[in-house]
């Protein structure tokens, strides 16, 4: 007999049978979307995990970084199709990244590549939420979170493991990701509720690309707000929950948190990136995306479970345009008065010479502090890029073949799986889809695509449709 403990306290018990007609129904999609998380417990109390996973930092190269120009290039491809950059050896022998990143190719011994991720969308929006969600929308046009969306990432995993301490078990750095719009679907809890959303912190994009530190305002106490103030609002709002009878476990969880991060020194400290040397800033870069990965070292090891990093540029007046997205940007776009080719944007100081500082120095931190085998590091966009290079010297949006990256959290270090075909345009082995990325994450955590949460009418919905690509591990 399976016993099942939902957050509300209630205990379910389902014997096997009735557990695999119930998982059964959710895999073929007969079950609805949901609210309550459940988690199944070993003996003592805890979740069972059956892998290394304790943290994830999940980057996103908004935009769809171009695989033919960085990790699968085709050196010899024709003209046109072969990268305008020159291979380079990486430490690991037979593996050959691009002249653009020679300090992530030293790192290649730590990263397995993922060559055959493949969908069929190659629309920002629709490929964005795709790839967030871990899963196709229900309705194609519906793009941004709603509270009736699968959880994302984050969310399952604080629903299935539990909670983490003071800190928040989800971040998003620097902000949540939208292109002139609300955020994307896969950066809230969904179904599973308010109480299981990221801690997200500063909206505002004008200027964010200078070495000013980063906004932190959801940390932030309101100007003129003295602690004794808070303090007071703070018993006021339990004497009213007292009163109304409104306040429930959950809630007060995270009110406590939130007060935490605002009033306790020892957890604003995680927040605070001058309690690092500055020569350390320095190592990462002196920017936005720098810094923000930085502060997702710096959370991990406080205890945050699960770290967003959206990598997408704002020039210093606000205006947004992704430099991973190189297939040229036109004059008078942001007020550039000249046209950026492809190769202009990938070489840009905000894009590949940022991720060569940054990415490295993430790595060679995490794995300093001995925390990179606990640690599951993502590199993801929402696609890839045309095998054929365009007339603006960059290359288009393409999903039926790209690649992404993963390290520590268990996974094989200098692995590559699945395999691009001669010119990079299609997959020729082992296709993986953003369901599949999606459930193997979860697997980092130990937590299998049968694992379920409940919706709203307390029917188990399972974490994901896909399957985890374990020859990783």
């Amino acid at each position: 007999m399976l016993t099942l403990f939902p957050t509300s306290g209630r205990v379910r018990r389902f014997s096997r049978r009735q557990w695999g007609r119930l998982t059964s129904m959710a895999a073929g999609g007969l079950l609805g979307s949901a609210a309550l998380p459940m988690s199944l417990f070993g003996r003592d109390g805890a979740v069972e995990s059956r892998a290394p996973a304790k943290n994830c930092i999940y980057i996103f190269l908004c935009g769809g970084p171009s695989q033919p120009d960085l990790w699968d290039l085709k050196p010899e491809a024709p003209v046109g199709i072969r990268s305008e950059f020159s291979p380079l050896q990486t430490n690991v022998p037979g593996t050959i990244f691009s002249e653009l990143i020679p300090h992530v190719a030293e790192h290649a011994d730590k990263l397995a590549l993922i060559r055959s991720m493949t969908h069929t969308n190659n629309d920002h929006s629709g490929a964005i939420v795709h790839s967030l969600l871990g899963q196709l929308a229900a309705n194609p046009a519906d793009l941004y979170i709603q509270r009736h969306d699968h959880p994302g990432l984050g969310a399952i995993l604080h629903s299935v493991l539990g909670e983490t301490g003071e800190m928040p078990p989800w971040a998003v750095l620097p902000r949540p990701f939208g292109t002139y719009s609300p955020p994307y679907k896969g950066q809230s809890a969904g179904f599973l509720g308010s109480q299981f959303d990221p801690l997200l912190f500063a909206k505002e994009a004008k200027g964010s690309l200078t070495d000013a530190p980063l906004k932190l305002d959801a940390i932030k106490p309101e100007e003129g707000l003295s602690e004794s103030r808070f303090v007071a609002r703070r018993d006021l709002l339990h004497s009213l929950d007292e009163d109304l009878v409104l306040s429930d476990a959950a809630r007060e969880a995270n009110y406590e948190r939130a007060f935490g991060l605002l009033t306790v020194p020892e957890t604003r400290k995680a927040f605070d990136l001058e309690q690092e040397p500055a020569s350390l800033r320095d190592r990462y870069g002196r920017n936005e995306y720098g810094q923000s990965l930085l502060m997702a070292r710096r959370l991990v090891e406080s205890g945050v479970r699960f770290v967003n990093v959206f990598w997408t540029f704002f020039e210093e007046g606000g205006c947004q345009f992704n430099l991973w997205d190189n297939h040229g940007v036109p004059a008078d776009v942001c007020g550039i008065d000249d046209q950026l080719t492809g190769r202009q944007q990938i070489t840009h100081e905000y894009c590949t010479p940022s991720f060569d500082r940054s990415f490295p120095a993430l790595l060679e931190d995490l794995e300093d502090r001995g925390l990179l085998e606990e640690t599951l590091v993502c590199v993801a966009g929402e696609f890839g890029r045309t095998p054929r290079i365009n007339k603006t010297s960059g290359r288009d949006h393409w999903a039926p073949c790209y690649t992404q990256l993963m390290a520590g959290g268990g996974v094989q270090g200098g692995a590559i799986y699945g395999a691009s075909d001669a010119t990079g345009a299609y997959v020729l082995d082992k296709p993986v889809t953003p369901d599949d990325f999606h459930a193997t994450v979860l697997h980092a955590f130990g937590v299998e695509p049968e694992t379920a949460v409940y919706d709203r009418t307390g029917r188990p919905v399972r974490v994901t449709s896909g399957a985890p690509v374990t020859a990783l591990f």
